[in-house]
Formats: structure tokens, C-alpha cells, sequence
């Protein structure tokens, strides 16, 4: 056979081998330590299974800079906090103009704002964090964003502390080598991070129901959630803290048709993100539904409405 003929038969032998619609996505997660990054793996193990062709790339990231990315299409899909979203759409700070290329899909589980202090720092309340050394998370992170703001409200700020930034693995360790007394963070409940640290130092939690109204003049999304006695080693009291909402983004570009398959698959394989995170082993389509805020996307949508969730 000549050469010619053999290239094209390779040719459509290799064109036949890739799906006709074969697709890449690009998925921002969380940072590294967080629940952010097996959920996203446990998303995209699910969303490429419900859809045929589709590849998902999962990389790192966090609250803020997910929905820039996707805004400005450098992500198609990504994780996101409700109450940065939403300042994120009104053009609020840290985002400079309106991100209107960001809708949500789905809302996931409450996320708790922690305020960890270790027992023998002297810590009864925010007003003596003065002075004193915190860690959490890099700039571009939620957590990051409500600590200046429980700072604000306490009338302190960056200058009044030691601070550095990290991971939630790099501020475990500062906190176990005594070099800060205090470790903030955004995520859910009880946090590995927190468990890893309290297996070998003493810590205790900051209730901070008395901050709420002063919290809700800054963002008006944010709400109280009870971290419940027990969830942490020694914690013998329910400690109330700053909540919010986990929930996935989209660009308002991607096809109705694949953000309903992605919606369907998540709904269809709720015990798969249970297994990461069990505050969502009850999670239903009404649930997933909820409005926070976010302009809901078109796809996501018309699941919603098949499911009943929506009107």
C-alpha cells in the first residue's frame, strides 16, 4: 500500500480514537491542606464518568482569585465563598469593577471563619490578639479577607499583629513551633488542619456571635453557624463563628448543555462528596438551589426546575 494511504488510515485511526465532542475544562480548587482539593477531585472524577469526552483539569486555588479566573476566563469553573462572589458581581473590594462572566451552579455547605488560638496565649476574646502572632492564609484566599475584616471590627489591623501567610500545612507548623499564638481560617467543620493541630498542642476556639452586626455592616452575607462541643479535642462548649457558603462557579459562557450534565452528576452523586465533606450527606437539589445571591446559571437552571427545586 502506498505510504500516502497508510498516513491517512493513521490519520483517521487517530481522529476515530478521540470523542467527536472531546473537551477540556479548567476546574480552580482550593489550597493545599484544604477540603477544596479532594472535592474537586471527587468532582471531577464524577463529572468526567457522567460525560463522555470531557476532561477536567484541576488546579489549586482559592476563593477570591477562582472567581477571577473565571471571570476573566482563565477558568471555566471553579470554587467559590458566597460572600466574595457576591461582592465579586457588585465590583466590591478586593475586585476592582463588576464580574458579571461568574454564575453559580451549585451551593454546597456552610463554611466556618475559625479564630483557633493555642490554651496558653492568653487569648480570651479578639481584643487580645494585639501584639500578638497570627498565621493564615496568602493573599487571594477568603480566609485571608474575613481575617482583616474580624480584625477591622475588633479595631485592629495588620500592623497591630505579627502576620504571615500560608498554607493551611505551613500554619500548622508555625503553631506547633510556638511561632504565633493565633491561626485563622475559612473552611468546614472539623477541619483537618484544626485536628492535625490539636493533636499536639492545646487550642481553643473564639466565639465571635458578639462581632455578627458589626460583620454584616462590612458584608451583609456573612451569618453565624455553631461549631458544636466536640467537634475538636477538649472542646467541652458550642463556640459560634462567622459563617458563609462553599458553592461552584461558572462562567455564564460555558454551554447550558454541559452545566446541566454537571449540575445532574452532582445531584445523582451526592454520597461520593459526602464521603470528603458530610456536611453534604443531606445535600438535595433545593438545597443546591438556594439563592446567595449569584445569578444562577442557565444549565444549572433548567435542572433545577426539572428537579422541582425551582420554580
Amino acid at each position: 500500500m502506498h505510504v500516502r494511504h497508510l498516513a491517512t488510515i493513521g490519520t483517521l485511526v487517530a481522529a476515530l480514537a478521540v470523542p467527536a465532542h472531546a473537551e477540556e475544562l479548567k476546574f480552580m480548587t482550593g489550597p493545599q491542606g484544604g477540603v477544596w482539593v479532594p472535592l474537586g477531585g471527587a468532582l471531577k472524577n464524577m463529572w468526567e464518568k457522567a460525560i463522555p469526552g470531557l476532561s477536567i483539569q484541576a488546579l489549586p486555588g482559592a476563593g477570591i482569585s477562582n472567581v477571577r479566573a473565571v471571570h476573566e476566563g482563565k477558568a471555566d469553573i471553579g470554587f467559590g465563598n458566597s460572600i466574595t462572589t457576591v461582592d465579586a458581581i457588585a465590583g466590591r473590594e478586593p475586585f476592582k469593577g463588576e464580574h458579571k462572566n461568574v454564575c453559580n451552579v451549585a451551593t454546597l455547605y456552610p463554611q466556618y471563619f475559625q479564630v483557633v488560638v493555642m490554651a496558653n496565649a492568653g487569648i480570651g476574646s479578639l481584643k487580645d490578639l494585639k501584639g500578638k502572632s497570627l498565621t493564615t492564609q496568602v493573599k487571594g484566599n477568603t480566609g485571608e479577607l474575613i481575617t482583616q475584616h474580624i480584625l477591622k471590627v475588633a479595631g485592629l489591623s495588620y500592623s497591630d499583629l505579627k502576620v504571615s501567610f500560608g498554607s493551611y500545612n505551613d500554619s500548622v507548623a508555625q503553631m506547633q513551633d510556638g511561632h504565633a499564638q493565633i491561626f485563622t481560617l475559612g473552611t468546614t467543620v472539623p477541619s483537618g488542619a484544626v485536628m492535625d493541630l490539636a493533636s499536639s498542642r492545646e487550642i481553643r476556639l473564639l466565639d465571635l456571635a458578639a462581632h455578627l452586626e458589626d460583620m454584616r455592616k462590612i458584608n451583609p452575607g456573612y451569618g453565624l453557624v455553631t461549631v458544636k462541643a466536640g467537634t475538636y479535642p477538649k472542646q467541652d462548649k458550642n463556640v459560634q463563628v462567622i459563617g458563609y457558603a462553599t458553592h461552584v462557579v461558572a462562567s455564564c459562557k460555558l454551554g447550558d448543555d454541559r452545566v446541566y450534565a454537571m449540575t445532574k452528576a452532582m445531584a445523582a452523586n451526592v454520597k461520593d462528596m459526602a464521603a470528603i465533606n458530610k456536611a453534604m450527606s443531606e445535600l438535595t437539589p433545593a438545597a443546591m438551589a438556594e439563592d446567595i445571591g449569584v445569578p444562577m446559571h442557565p444549565g444549572a437552571m433548567k435542572f433545577y426546575k426539572e428537579a422541582a427545586a425551582k420554580k
